[in-house]
């Protein structure tokens, strides 16, 4: 097998050849250039200690010289250029108590998580595949190298990425390697939120993230995200839904575009029914609250996770809108617009129709229509250029000041009061009309003084 390598990683194999040592293009590279995937990096494995590597190149990184790392700068690109090592023992389950330099390939490659991430290539020997990984590239399997139970107690987090390279390649997982993540999910709480949260963007965002139903069979969320467990064991009886809630949910991931705020958003919208579920009489349930819930948990289940405070922002705010319906009309719009803002009101609509879609066929045709209607909506709004929050409001504190009022809440008070008014009227948003509504505010507090 012949694989074309960039000239900087070629560059580096050679030089590296040409001083004796042994080098090689290794891991997820080689991986998804057979796949016909571009590779994110090319990394390089070598025979060479860090302090050989750093004496043959002029120009490298530090990145981590006690694990072998050294990034080489060549060519304009960057690369990772790391020793054969064997690992010593994990201690933590997640890093090696230390690690030895060796002058073995397989030695290096046998300590590798997966076969398809344990493959080495250079032009001279081609294709180094000691394990099986390119059988398993060809069978779409993950596996791990040796016994899985090692591969996991050296590392906990192998759990998690073996089920987010599935979710990414749309692959399998080998009996004996689920079996092994099945009985060791536990182990995850060994791992920092910051990893798992890194490794759930990732299966989310991939073009599968319906795998998240493996990672419950598995149980990996009643590990992680107990949240979640608790929506797969929610009914829903209501004729707006033929789904549980944990499978409406997974339903509801498939509906939105691989972006991470709009993933969560439908990972954690239903998270308040479990909580709200009301059977009424007639055996039907309800879930009154359960978008206010739902907004609540999720902030605590992403503080938990170590996530971002925009990722929580925008994810709870969609959360708490997900379940609002409105008429098609441009003041709803308006006002819509001025409570979620415009960088969120597509992603809104696009939550929405996730969700109707992961619903049962009642009334969809029309949801659906619904939603078509406030997009068409949304674009007279915003071609016309109307008036929907305080920053176009063409009239400001200054002004306000400027006609006696002193600074002070009663300022930003009598600002939303002029943008209610522009709100239902977008003509209104004219200076001398709101200059002359603001002297009848200023006129009516003089008068209730």
């Amino acid at each position: 097998m012949k694989l074309k390598l960039p000239a900087s990683v070629d560059a580096i194999i050679s030089s590296l050849q040409a001083k004796g040592y042994e080098a090689y293009a290794v891991g997820g590279c080689v991986r998804d250039y057979i796949l016909n995937r571009k590779p994110d990096d090319w990394d390089i494995t070598t025979s060479a200690t860090p302090w050989q590597v750093k004496e043959i190149f002029n120009r490298t990184i530090d990145t981590g010289l006690q694990h072998g790392t050294v990034t080489v700068l060549f060519g304009g690109n960057a690369h990772e250029v790391t020793t054969y090592r064997i690992d010593g023992d994990y201690e933590d389950g997640r890093h090696p108590k230390e690690v030895t330099f060796t002058a073995s390939l397989e030695e290096d490659l046998k300590r590798r998580d997966f076969t398809i991430n344990a493959m080495a290539y250079n032009d001279k020997e081609g294709l180094v595949d000691l394990y099986g990984g390119l059988s398993d590239l060809q069978r779409s399997c993950i596996r791990c190298v040796g016994d899985p139970v090692e591969r996991f107690g050296e590392d906990a987090l192998r759990i998690l990425r073996a089920l987010r390279f599935a979710a990414q390649l749309d692959f399998s997982i080998e009996q004996n390697t689920y079996n092994a993540i099945r009985g060791m999910a536990h182990t995850l709480k060994k791992i920092s939120a910051e990893r798992i949260a890194a490794e759930l963007i990732k299966l989310l965002t991939s073009g599968h993230p319906e795998y998240m139903e493996h990672a419950y069979d598995l149980g990996i969320t009643r590990v992680i995200l107990p949240e979640f467990d608790a929506m797969m064991h929610t009914p829903q009886n209501n004729p707006h839904h033929c789904y549980p809630v944990g499978r409406h949910t997974i339903e509801s991931l498939k509906y939105v575009p691989a972006d991470k705020i709009l993933r969560f958003t439908m990972l954690f919208h239903d998270m308040g029914k479990p909580s709200c579920r009301v059977t009424d009489a007639d055996g039907i349930d309800h879930f009154k609250g359960h978008a206010q819930a739902g907004m609540e948990i999720s902030r605590k289940v992403m503080q938990r996770l170590k996530m971002d405070n925009d990722t929580i922002y925008q994810v709870t705010n969609l959360i708490k809108w997900h379940d609002y319906r409105m008429e098609a009309t441009q003041e709803n719009v308006r006002v819509m617009l001025n409570r979620i803002g415009p960088d969120l009101f597509l992603k809104w609509l696009d939550v929405q129709y996730a969700d109707t879609m992961a619903q049962s066929g009642y009334y969809r045709k029309e949801k659906l229509q619904r939603i078509t209607d406030v997009k068409k909506c949304y674009e007279e709004v915003t071609d016309a250029g109307q008036c929907y929050s305080l920053k176009n409001l063409k009239l400001t504190g200054q002004d306000l000041i400027s006609m006696g009022v002193k600074p002070g809440p009663r300022i930003g008070q009598m600002l939303n009061l002029a943008l209610e008014q522009v709100l239902k009227c977008p003509e209104k948003n004219q200076r001398d009309y709101l200059l002359f509504y603001a002297d009848t505010l200023i006129a009516e507090d003089k008068t209730d003084k």
